[in-house]
């Protein structure tokens, strides 16, 4: 199922302090990676360069990677730990249509490069047929999501954000190849020159799938698709105006979408799809709708099966022979990230794998790495984190009873999810082949459809997963209220069952605010505790909320990246609200967890140090040039430096722990820092 859910991917000491004090406690383990630090630095001007600048120094992002840091380095770990469950799987194989057959097959199809040499164009041809008008057209849109491939109208199935015990079929702006609408207009020499490479790139594919037959050919079709896409950009919506789920709430129904006169046939679109029967619907983005219907009217039919042909050419590129496989990555990931070289195979195999069959693998990782008592020990640090929430909402002076106790509510409601799911998929209905990649992901999508199309008029599974438990990252999920905690998050430096709880609760800790944050983030905040999407909030408290958090905007929009760009701070906003919350939330539960007991110092370092440290060390990465730029587009998290700095100037705790005076670089005045939770 398609789910729009926010990801993660928050005492006293001598003031001027540049460096771990001298005293030291005999074996404990701080949980800190000492030698990645750079302590010719001052962690008053920069904590992040403070923890991470020894790392940062000598540390190469890897050719096959368009930025590198902690997420990267364990989710690495976590693809080798599945590579070798998968190839001794497939050594035993198993029996026909077991899961572990399955995983066997799946994988033998990535790696059979030989057969998708042989194989050529064949698997693309049934698709790059004639399209003999427009009604042929609309069904043929229509028909794409089955096959896995989002064109002009995305559709997908999730909750009714106003009722959130029943899933309705949604309907959102789609349809463009590069990354976002800002690439298609935005002015300037280097947008320019990827809207030329972009071209370029399309005539490429063309040729090679044998759509084109000459170079003139090519250029055509290509310019002709980039219009068309550009069309569509110019009727998208923002980033930051679809981060509005209020407006981006709209109820019609399918006798409204049919009665609309806009030249786009409907029914016959939405019966394609499999939503014919289907009389209610959510519109995402309704100016889009207008647009669109406009550009379907106007565009000539012989530009649209272009279009088409080259949705599917890009579509299933990296799947299929080398030629178009390395023309696809020379674009996305050299052109656009940066990136110099592909991934080996066997990673994109095991990508395959978790992509298609994750919790079929994800259940023979959770047996052999996960220990039950992380997850215990995380239980308990979740409840600790939420009796700190339920004290700071009781303390907060800025919001009014009424409000509080909705909030309160809320909190009490919010429910937690570590490590796996308590019920695993079922895989039954999928047929994998070993030797038909491209078939493969065909059934799969057509599989992984049918499976959305079937909740429809049932109830909701509040037991599914959004993530494999093999994946290194969490999230909130706001029409469930419920946060997420994957097995694989749960390692050190995020969470190291031997080491002293202030580096814990800084990391993991600070994480699990974050995701309890985004139930009161500028969003997540829209929902109320049973999931639906209604206002809970005085007029004065929302009032107060959007001039604080305002304020975070502006932190936000002031830090410059590479070439004086800014951090977007609306788009960013609901993450940092996450990270300055969950850091907040958890400097508070870990004082709790010591139930007045000093803490002691460990490696030269005071609790309330290691807390912080523990916090920065796990933002530590290296972006390529390329790459950062399109996140600056494309990611609503600000990139690690801020994501470590930008909260903690607003902390008292952390001016007090490192003793930061005005002067210093991360000196705010205590006017301009912002509390919210």
């Amino acid at each position: 199922m398609k789910l729009n859910v926010t990801l993660i991917f928050s005492l006293a000491l001598v003031a001027g302090c540049a460096g771990p004090m001298s005293q030291t406690t005999e074996n404990l383990i701080s949980g800190l990676s000492l030698d990645t630090m750079d302590t010719k630095v001052r962690p008053q001007d920069d904590l992040y360069a403070y923890a991470n600048g020894a790392w940062m120094a000598r540390t190469e992002i890897p050719a096959d990677k368009s930025n590198y840091g902690t997420f990267t380095i364990l989710a690495d770990k976590a693809r080798e730990d599945v590579r070798l469950i998968i190839e001794e799987t497939a050594a035993k194989k198993g029996t026909d249509g077991s899961n572990e057959a399955k995983v066997a097959d799946l994988y033998a199809s990535v790696m059979d490069e030989a057969t998708l040499e042989r194989l050529a164009n064949a698997p693309l041809s049934p698709f790059l047929t004639p399209i003999s008008d427009k009604g042929e057209l609309t069904r043929i849109l229509g028909a794409l999501r089955a096959k896995g491939i989002w064109g002009p109208l995305g559709v997908y199935v999730s909750y009714d954000a106003k009722k959130p015990t029943r899933y309705l079929p949604h309907i959102t702006q789609s349809g463009l190849g590069l990354p976002d609408r800002d690439y298609y207009l935005k002015e300037g020499e280097r947008e320019e020159g990827i809207r030329k490479a972009y071209q370029a790139h399309i005539a490429t594919m063309l040729t090679l799938a044998g759509v084109a037959t000459s170079e003139d050919g090519a250029k055509s079709m290509a310019r002709d698709i980039f219009a068309l896409e550009r069309a569509l950009a110019e009727v998208s919506w923002t980033r930051t105006e679809r981060r509005d789920r209020n407006k981006r709430y709209n109820p019609t129904t399918k006798e409204a979408l049919e009665a609309r006169g806009g030249g786009f046939a409907w029914a016959d679109f939405l019966s394609a799809a499999g939503l014919g029967s289907q009389s209610d619907f959510i519109v995402g983005e309704p100016s889009f709708i207008d647009g669109f219907e406009r550009v379907f009217k106007e565009t000539a039919l012989t530009t649209w099966q272009a279009y088409v042909h080259w949705k599917h050419i890009s579509s299933f590129a990296s799947k299929m022979h080398k030629s178009l496989d390395e023309a696809h990555f020379d674009f996305y990931g050299r052109t656009l990230a940066g990136t110099p070289k592909q991934k080996e195979r066997w990673e994109r195999a095991v990508g395959a794998v978790n992509g298609m069959l994750g919790e079929a693998v994800g259940k023979l990782y959770v047996a052999r790495h996960f220990r039950p008592e992380a997850k215990a020990r995380m239980v308990a640090m979740v409840e600790t984190l939420r009796d700190a929430y339920r004290e700071a909402l009781g303390e907060l002076e800025w919001l009014g009873s009424e409000t509080r106790v909705k909030a309160l509510e809320k909190l009490a409601k919010f429910r937690p999810k570590i490590g796996y799911p308590e019920r695993w998929k079922d895989y039954s209905k999928l047929d994998i082949k070993a030797d038909a990649l491209v078939e493969n992901y065909l059934v799969y999508a057509a599989w992984d459809w049918a499976e959305d199309l079937s909740r429809l008029g049932g109830p909701v599974d509040r037991d599914e997963w959004f993530m494999n438990p093999q994946t290194v990252n969490a999230y909130y999920n706001p029409a469930m209220n419920e946060i997420v905690f994957p097995a694989a998050i749960l390692q050190p430096p995020f969470f190291n069952l031997e080491a002293d709880e202030a580096v814990n609760y800084g990391a993991i800790g600070a994480v699990i605010g974050h995701e309890m944050g985004h139930g009161f983030d500028d969003q997540g905040a829209k929902s109320d505790g049973d999931g639906v999407l209604q206002n809970w909030w005085t007029e004065g408290d929302l009032s107060e909320f959007k001039t604080r958090t305002g304020k975070l905007v502006d932190q936000a929009a002031a830090y410059t990246v590479l070439d004086n760009q800014h951090l977007n701070g609306a788009y960013t906003l609901g993450e940092n609200i996450g990270d300055l919350g969950g850091l907040t939330i958890a400097v508070r539960a870990w004082r709790r967890s010591l139930e007045g007991k000093a803490s002691p110092v460990i490696d030269g370092f005071t609790g309330m140090q290691r807390f912080f440290l523990g916090w920065a060390q796990v933002w530590a990465r290296k972006y390529r040039d390329e790459e950062l730029r399109r996140r600056l587009v494309v990611d609503s998290h600000a990139p690690s430096e801020f994501r470590t700095n930008g909260p903690v100037r607003n902390l008292p705790e952390f001016i007090e722990a490192f003793g930061v005076k005005e002067g210093d670089g991360l000196y705010l005045p205590e006017s301009e820092r912002v509390k919210i939770w």
